[in-house]
């Protein structure tokens, strides 16, 4: 069973369209969404969680229909959104004692264990702590009920490196568990590169793909050359480019006619940069 599918799922605004979204999660897998600001990535995943309506399309979570709302789903769904927030005037143990009303399957151990092992202070105030406290505290409180489904919108915006390494792990840890499954935005795409084993690219409001992670690199190579040796390539493969004054990197899809020209493999981040600047065909 997919953990989520999204079938031609749309969104129409006077000036932006999400245009006919499909993408699945198997379970146990971590799919990265990515695309510059605008892109869709918050709006689909508002539709996802029934904050928006939809205007068309199917969404499945853990084989459920969502249509009817997600209170039959609650338990199962972990969820962090870069605008929610708890209470100032609560501690973090505040936040522990509140949960465990709301879940059934609420681990105050678990809270706690997590809340240590990243230095988040117990007995301080909401409205006080960090911006990237405030973020662990929501991931916390996201992990602390065994959710299947974690649905997480830049949960890595507002920590320093060594700490977003760390949760990076921790997330890696949850899907250890072949029942559980992760959706995550981040404009930190090294981040994504790291953990995810799907990577879905939204540009303007379309899909441009969904791939998993490895072979989207086998998809694509980076060729570094001279104005003189670019002629020789292919129109019809190159899928961006980049003009330095000497010459020129291009994206291209791999083919055997370019064998020729030494390529190198490309990050996730260059093939999204370089596919937005190409306009995307």
């Amino acid at each position: 069973m997919n953990a989520l599918e999204i079938q031609g799922v749309t969104k129409r605004y006077p000036k932006f369209c999400l245009d006919h979204v499909s993408f699945s999660i198997p379970e146990g897998c971590i799919v990265g969404l990515i695309g510059e600001n605008g892109a869709g990535k918050t709006t689909l995943m508002k539709i996802i969680l029934q904050f928006i309506r939809k205007n068309e399309g199917q969404v499945k979570i853990l084989g459920r229909d969502t249509e009817k709302g997600l209170g039959e789903l609650k338990e199962d769904l972990g969820i962090v959104l870069d605008e929610g927030e708890f209470p100032g005037c609560f501690t973090c143990k505040d936040v522990n004692r509140m949960m465990k009303k709301v879940y059934k399957n609420w681990q105050e151990d678990r809270f706690e264990e997590l809340a240590r092992r990243f230095d988040l202070p117990m007995d301080r105030e909401v409205k006080a702590l960090s911006k990237g406290n405030k973020m662990k505290l929501r991931l916390f409180a996201a992990l602390a009920h065994d959710p299947k489904l974690l649905i997480l919108d830049e949960a890595t915006s507002g920590l320093d490196p060594v700490a977003r390494d760390d949760l990076l792990d921790l997330l890696n840890e949850f899907t250890r568990d072949e029942r559980h499954s992760i959706l995550i935005s981040s404009h930190i795409v090294t981040d994504l590169e790291k953990i995810c084993d799907y990577i879905a690219f939204l540009h303007k409001g379309k899909l441009v793909f969904v791939q998993e992670k490895d072979l989207l690199k086998e998809r694509f190579g980076m060729i570094r050359v001279s104005e003189r040796e670019l002629s020789k390539i292919p129109g019809e493969a190159i899928r961006g480019l980049r003009d330095n004054g000497y010459g020129a990197e291009v994206l291209v899809e791999r083919a055997p006619e370019l064998e020729t020209f030494p390529m190198e493999c490309p990050t996730i981040e260059e093939i999204m940069l370089f596919l937005t600047k190409e306009a995307v065909k």
